[in-house]
């Protein structure tokens, strides 16, 4: 009967010894690397859900990546505009200057080469390619507008809009059909054609408000869009910081506590330990008498 219980007594006292070893090793780990789950039986569920979030995040950041190039190319296309814009009304100063009936042929050869020479620039404004290479007003093509025999301007792109995809089953378009613009240097070319003859140069002027009109659109379109990618970047961000705040309920270490709990379990071993050691002492000496 004395053997059964001293064999009972090792075998528990060792389990128990072992089992509070193995959550001091376990305490310590989590302590030293901050995180509580190592492996997946540590807790399966909440391996499961770290995955999960781990998808996530890799999937928005993949979307945060292409909402940042579609935000520099849309800064691309917007300042291009407010240049165009900027040209424009230039444009239409000049036109005002040579409608004051005082000039003479030269004086309005002069400013309509100013003209001519606003043309070349709108003209490479509206031929930019965006930071991927891309035209930004090409609609698709290799290049938006060409220049003709006689200087004459023409649309040379595509009518497609291309787009980046921004998450969730969505994307932003990010070039332009150009073909509008058309409307712009046709505006330019009558307007430097009327300065140069002296005819009609009042109508013709009139008629770069309607091409102011058509940049305006376009900017706002090209606005509107980036105003709903800054929402969207928002979004992400918001997304992102609840997502770190529940992997961190599942992954991460409270070191408090879990020092306050390796303190306890180390002082539980080492009384049990101490209890085994005297135990097992009076045992054999019992058994020697």
């Amino acid at each position: 009967m004395n053997r059964i219980s001293t064999s009972q007594f090792y075998s528990r006292s060792l389990t128990q010894m072992t089992g509070l070893n193995v959550q001091a090793d376990k305490l310590q780990t989590q302590i030293s690397t901050t995180k509580k789950l190592a492996v997946a039986s540590d807790d399966a569920a909440g391996f499961t859900r770290l995955a999960s979030l781990k998808r996530g995040a890799s999937n928005d950041k993949a979307a945060g990546a292409n909402i940042d190039l579609a935000q520099g190319i849309l800064a691309q296309s917007e300042a291009a505009l407010g240049s165009i814009t900027d040209q424009l009304q230039r444009a239409k100063e000049l036109g005002v200057q040579a409608n004051g009936g005082t000039l003479s042929a030269d004086q309005r050869a002069i400013i309509a080469s100013q003209i001519d020479g606003i043309i070349q620039d709108v003209t490479a404004l509206a031929n930019q390619k965006d930071i991927r290479g891309i035209a930004m007003f090409g609609g698709g093509g290799d290049a938006a507008f060409a220049v003709g025999a006689g200087g004459a301007i023409s649309y040379v792109g595509g009518t497609r809009t291309g787009s980046i995809p921004t998450g969730n089953d969505t994307d932003v378009q990010v070039t332009e059909d150009g073909t509008p613009m058309q409307a712009v240097f046709d505006t330019l070319a009558a307007l430097s054609a009327a300065v140069k003859s002296g005819d009609g140069i009042g109508a013709a002027n009139d008629q770069v408000t309607g091409a102011l009109d058509t940049v305006s659109a376009m900017r706002s379109s090209v606005g509107a869009r980036a105003m709903r990618l800054d929402i969207e970047m928002e979004r992400l961000d918001e997304v992102a910081l609840g997502r770190e705040e529940a992997r961190s309920a599942i992954e991460d270490t409270d070191v408090t506590a879990a020092i306050t709990e390796l303190q306890k379990t180390l002082t539980i071993l080492s009384a049990t330990q101490a209890s085994f050691t005297k135990l097992t002492s009076l045992s054999l000496f019992d058994q020697l008498r």
